[in-house]
């Protein structure tokens, strides 16, 4: 029983972990185009 317990805990904080790496790689690509400004006009998404 307390291996199911182990193996739930150890579940959820991969989980918690993602979510956590995922919302500062989000933040990273984000903080850029933050220091640009945003543009008056949309920008064509596949112009690089």
């Amino acid at each position: 029983m307390i291996i199911y317990m182990l193996a739930a805990a150890m579940t959820i904080a991969m989980l918690i972990a993602t979510v956590f790496g995922l919302h500062q790689e989000a933040e990273r690509s984000r903080a850029p185009r933050r220091r640009r400004g945003f543009p008056l006009r949309s920008r064509n998404p596949y112009q690089m």
